[in-house]
């Protein structure tokens, strides 16, 4: 999750909301590539999971890479939890579960994001091994129950755990037992949001069933291939979910804004403490709602930013937009994670045709898909076949895109290597939970135990 932000000032006209979103327009010369990825923690002896306190713990783990890094500390009631790049570029922060993420530099190329996401994996390795702890590349934990998995010590937190019993069945699963890759990404202008909002959308349940990868929870196979994919269809259908106004032809940031204006708060931060502001709307909270039980009660900047990143569509346009649909993974993942959606996204050629098969694609059909592609994956039926035949047209469509980019590294390949993951699957025909699966029914003899082996980083 997002890194909390302060910045005090006062919103004075409510135009300002939609002017936020877009002050992130950008040239094309100025697009970036920022990467998230999760991963669970746990200890070797035993295949446990890692509490935050301790001279083992994930406090231990942030301490060390701190001095390996030199980044800065990010604290909470002066606990650390997480850190963050000196001049911004990347920061390290904690899941609800102890779950570590890396929030990448916006970097230009996916070889870029790939020396990152390796050295980021090198350095943590080099400080949690002697601690006895590992990493696994999964979208859901495999083996914890809820009542197994550690707390970290975030106030933001024991506010989300608090309120998300009362708006969904799953959210708690999703804090505290789900891993994901995410890609962040650019667009240029108000109509160039809209076309890769609207592409994105469509296309996001594809991407849930191309990297699904969670079908093991609390140590048995649990009939899903991406459990994670099914936690979010009822985890707080207010803020999350496939945003049915994204599809109209005038979409705009203004429709965003009003979405966002009526989702309930979850907190405002004053002198570093967070306040519980569940019980009222973005709007009630412009209206005056809390000038008198908070501190400087009235809406800022930094409270709308906040608020944003509390927002869990499928796609989330902050001043970019936010790909939210895959599951954790193995490391071949985090790499091909973002190839995809920057072949489909940031080559003309590649945009208007990703526009052009997903054009009249209703909001039902996409809605369907996101319905079945937690159990049924790539094999779900679309139309006169199959979201397999689909994604052989779509991972196409993203290999031209990035061949047309032509980043080459210095041994003069280009990016569309990154995409061999999802070829792999397409020509296959089954995704990574399959073969999971299948393996835990065979050579690992019904144990979720080699899962800790064959998916540790």
């Amino acid at each position: 999750m997002a890194r909390d932000t302060t910045d005090f000032r006062p919103i004075k006209h409510r135009d300002e909301l939609a002017e936020h979103l877009a002050e992130g327009n950008k040239p094309r010369d100025r697009w970036r590539i920022g990467t998230e990825h999760e991963k669970f923690p746990f200890y070797i002896d035993g295949n446990a999971p890692v509490p935050y306190g301790g001279d083992r713990g994930i406090r231990a783990l942030l301490e060390g890479m701190q001095r390996v890094l030199g980044w800065e500390p990010i604290l909470d009631n002066n606990r650390i939890i997480g850190l963050v790049e000196p001049t911004g570029q990347g920061a390290i922060s904690l899941e609800p579960g102890g779950q570590f993420e890396l929030s990448g530099a916006p970097l230009e190329s996916i070889h870029q994001t790939c020396r990152e996401g390796n050295a980021h994996l090198a350095q943590l390795r080099e400080i949690a091994e002697p601690l006895g702890i590992r990493f696994l590349g999964l979208g859901g934990s495999p083996k914890w129950t809820l009542a197994d998995t550690p707390k970290m010590p975030k106030s933001r937190y024991e506010i989300m755990t608090r309120y998300m019993p009362k708006v969904g069945s799953h959210g708690l699963d999703m804090m505290y037992r789900t891993c994901t890759i995410q890609v962040n990404l650019d667009f240029s202008s108000e109509a160039d949001m809209r076309r890769k909002m609207q592409v994105s959308l469509k296309l996001q349940p594809l991407s849930t069933a191309l990297f699904a990868n969670s079908p093991f929870t609390e140590g048995t196979p649990n009939g899903l291939q991406s459990w994670r994919g099914e936690i979010w269809r009822d985890t707080d259908n207010q803020r999350s979910g496939l945003l049915e106004f994204c599809f109209s032809p005038t979409f705009g940031f203004e429709n965003y804004v009003e979405w966002a204006l009526d989702v309930p708060m979850y907190f405002v931060i004053r002198d570093s403490k967070y306040h519980d502001a569940t019980h009222v709307t973005f709007r009630q909270f412009m209206e005056g709602a809390l000038s008198n039980s908070v501190p400087d009660g009235w809406p800022t900047i930094g409270d709308w930013a906040n608020h944003l990143s509390t927002l869990f569509p499928d796609v989330r346009l902050k001043r970019f937009l936010e790909m939210r649909g895959a599951d954790g993974g193995p490391w071949r993942r985090i790499c091909a994670l973002p190839a995809f959606w920057v072949g489909l996204l940031y080559d003309d050629a590649a945009l208007d045709a990703a526009e052009a098969l997903t054009k009249d694609w209703t909001y039902e059909e996409v809605l369907a898909q996101r319905n079945a592609v937690p159990a049924g994956g790539i094999a779900v039926p679309f139309r006169s076949g199959t979201l397999r035949d689909v994604a052989r047209e779509v991972v196409a469509i993203s290999r031209m895109g990035l061949k047309n980019r032509d980043r080459k590294n210095r041994d003069g390949y280009d990016e569309t290597s990154f995409l061999s993951p999802l070829e792999e699957v397409v020509a296959r025909g089954t995704t990574s939970a399959q073969e999971m699966l299948n393996a835990f029914h065979t050579r690992w003899g019904n144990s979720i135990e080699p899962v800790f082996l064959e998916y540790a980083y």
